[in-house]
């Protein structure tokens, strides 16, 4: 059962260390309910509005030791790792823990994420449009080279493991695809995420997000979003975790979303609850639009990133009061408040990025953004100094009365910042 957890204010620890995590410490922190707020580790963002903790989310020992030291009373998990590591079960499955309420999934609902195949059954299982697919290992790699055969190009072959984003390949050669699967299966070319690969149909559209709370039975769908993955402009070059993101996606007009919502989000939650999958917390989720039917591309666990600098931000209702009800199993009685607004968010990013770039640059300017928010992603604090820490440095939110003046908006205070080779894409809601 549910706890009633009904404390006037509260002592909450916060886990990550992402652009992620400091929209989610901002949102949380302009709520009554929420008195202290701790973010493991942290960034100089979320430093400069909470308490920094220099620990490990995947460290379960270290959290359970800051949750008793500080009282914490409630515990929102950010990034993906801990919830496929198990943090909800861990803390639910210790005396000294368990009043804690965790906000993201048990262990088997994170499985949404951290296995393409678990995901892939669990669509199939509850008739939720998606792509064709073949699970295969090791020893099945003829009956995987058989199934590329019945495709059509291009081939997509998906590490089945976490590979950090990047264990996917497209290719439109079909000798090349059976090589691919070969060199993932047998040569380890993704190390252990490859021991299994998954193979799907290509689907060819519009790529967007769409995110939804849930306490395990009902649920409130959060605005929808869509980033831009590639490094270069016109989406070209290499994978990023992300280089900008709009909010609402002008296209999902309201057929589009009544679709999502009655075959897509409808039936992943009641899904979850015929499955005895315990799951509160956020459910992202990735679709692509084939002309205007939605279909699932992938299940993440999380808020995505930078998404979640633009949702977070439009969100108009206290996110404490919603993560409590959450916890309560109450959701269904909360109205969800959304900023009429388009959001927008535009990623600098270190020189080099997403391959070889250098951290510690100093970074100035910040002071000087007016009308716009910037959230901090890879940065730490060096002497007093905002230095850089990561790929992904910061991300520069802006509202505006449709995408294209809240781009506009983001753009003029990026001219603002400045560090050693900083990036940024020009093109951000090009394709829109």
């Amino acid at each position: 059962m549910p706890h009633n957890y009904n404390y006037t204010t509260m002592t909450i620890l916060l886990l990550g260390s992402g652009g992620r995590e400091h929209a989610l410490a901002w949102k949380m922190l302009q709520s009554d309910k929420c008195s202290k707020l701790f973010v493991a580790p942290g960034n100089a963002g979320t430093e400069s509005i909470a308490t920094n903790v220099n620990i490990s989310p995947t460290d379960f020992e270290a959290v359970k030791n800051i949750a008793i030291q500080e009282k914490i009373e409630m515990v929102v998990v950010g990034p993906e790792d801990p919830l496929v590591a198990g943090i909800f079960d861990f803390f639910k499955n210790d005396e000294a823990l368990k009043h804690i309420p965790v906000i993201g999934p048990s262990k088997k609902g994170a499985q949404l994420e951290g296995s393409k195949e678990f995901a892939k059954e669990f669509l199939v299982k509850h008739n939720i449009p998606t792509a064709a697919y073949g699970s295969f290992t090791r020893e099945t790699l003829e009956k995987g080279q058989q199934f590329l055969e019945t495709l059509s190009p291009p081939y997509v072959l998906k590490a089945d493991g976490l590979a950090a984003g990047k264990g996917v390949l497209i290719i439109q050669d079909l000798e090349e695809a059976k090589t691919e699967l070969k060199n993932m299966l047998v040569d380890a070319k993704f190390g252990q995420a490859s021991s299994k690969v998954v193979i799907e149909e290509f689907l060819d559209g519009i790529e967007l997000s769409c995110f939804v709370l849930t306490d395990g039975k009902n649920y409130k769908m959060l605005p929808t979003a869509k980033d831009y993955k590639r490094i270069g402009e016109g989406d070209t070059g290499l994978n990023t975790g992300g280089m900008g993101a709009v909010s609402p996606v002008p296209f999902a007009d309201a057929v589009l979303l009544e679709k999502i919502e009655t075959r897509i989000v409808k039936p992943t939650i009641d899904g979850l609850q015929k499955d005895g999958i315990e799951y509160k917390g956020f459910v992202f989720i990735g679709l692509i639009n084939v002309k205007n039917e939605p279909i699932v591309i992938e299940y993440n666990v999380r808020m995505g990133d930078p998404e979640t600098e633009v949702v977070i931000p439009r969100i108009k209702s206290d996110l404490v009061e919603l993560f409590q009800a959450v916890a309560e199993e109450k959701l269904g009685e909360k109205t969800l408040e959304i900023d009429e607004r388009s959001a927008t968010t535009i990623m600098v990013v270190s020189g080099g990025y997403p391959e070889d770039y250098e951290k510690g640059k100093v970074i100035s300017g910040i002071e000087n953004v007016q009308d716009s928010i910037v959230f901090h992603a890879g940065t730490k604090t060096d002497n007093g100094q905002v230095v850089s820490n990561g790929g992904r440095v910061l991300a520069v939110t802006s509202y505006g009365e449709n995408f294209k003046e809240a781009i506009q908006q983001s753009y003029k205070n990026i001219e603002k910042l400045k560090f050693e080779a900083m990036y940024f894409r020009k093109d951000i809601g090009f394709d829109l």
